[in-house]
C-alpha cells in the first residue's frame, strides 16, 4: 500500500483531520499522521483514536537518535493545513518542528509534496508570506494557494477548507490508488 504523510499545523481545519484520514484511506492510502506541537496540543484528546485509524503512532517531535523510524517511508506527502508559520518556516529552512523538518528533507529526497495553506488576508499582506510561497514552489513543492487552491479569508471568517481539493492534488502528483 502506498504512503501518505498528512502534516497539520495549529489552524481551524486541523481539527477535522480523522475525517481527511478516512477520505484518503478511502481512496487506498496507508496515512501516517503528523502534527506541529500546537495541533497536537489542539488534539490530545483525539491522538489514541487517530492512532487507531492509520495504526500509526501520530508523531509531533522528532525520535531519538538510534530509535527505529516508527513509520514507513513516505511516497508523498501532504502539509495541510499549513499555517502562516509553518510555509515561512518550511521555506526558510528553519526545522525545529518536526513537520517542517520531514517535509523540508523530502525536497532535497525528490518525495512529490502538495501544501495547502490555511491563512487570513491579513497575514498574506506580509510580503514573506507570497515570496515563501514562490520559493516553495521552485523548489518542486505543489502550493496550492490562489486561483484553483487555498484562498485566504477575512481574519476570523470560517469558509469550508477544500480538503478534497488537498487530496485530489496528491493523487495528481502521484497517481490514483488500486
Amino acid at each position: 500500500m502506498t504512503t501518505l504523510y498528512l502534516f497539520g499545523s495549529a489552524a481551524p481545519p486541523v481539527l477535522e483531520i480523522s475525517g481527511v484520514v478516512e477520505q484518503a484511506q478511502a481512496r487506498g492510502w496507508n496515512v501516517c499522521a503528523g502534527l506541529t506541537p500546537t495541533a497536537a496540543r489542539w488534539l490530545e484528546a483525539d491522538l489514541p483514536a487517530l492512532e487507531g485509524l492509520t495504526g500509526h503512532p501520530v508523531r509531533s517531535g522528532y525520535k531519538l537518535p538510534g530509535e527505529p523510524d516508527a513509520w514507513p517511508p513516505a511516497d508523498v506527502i501532504l502539509v495541510a493545513p499549513a499555517t502562516f508559520n509553518t510555509i515561512n518556516e518550511w521555506a526558510l529552512g528553519l526545522t525545529s518542528k518536526f513537520i517542517v523538518g520531514v517535509a523540508a528533507e523530502a525536497i532535497g529526497k525528490r518525495i512529490p509534496i502538495v501544501t495547502m495553506p490555511c491563512v487570513n488576508a491579513a497575514y498574506v499582506q506580509h510580503r514573506a508570506f507570497g515570496h515563501n510561497v514562490t520559493e516553495l514552489r521552485k523548489m518542486g513543492v505543489t502550493v496550492l494557494y490562489g486561483d484553483g487552491g487555498f484562498v485566504p479569508n477575512e481574519p476570523g471568517e470560517r469558509r469550508p477548507y477544500p480538503w478534497a481539493l488537498a487530496l485530489d492534488a496528491v493523487e495528481a502528483v502521484v497517481g490514483p490508488r488500486p
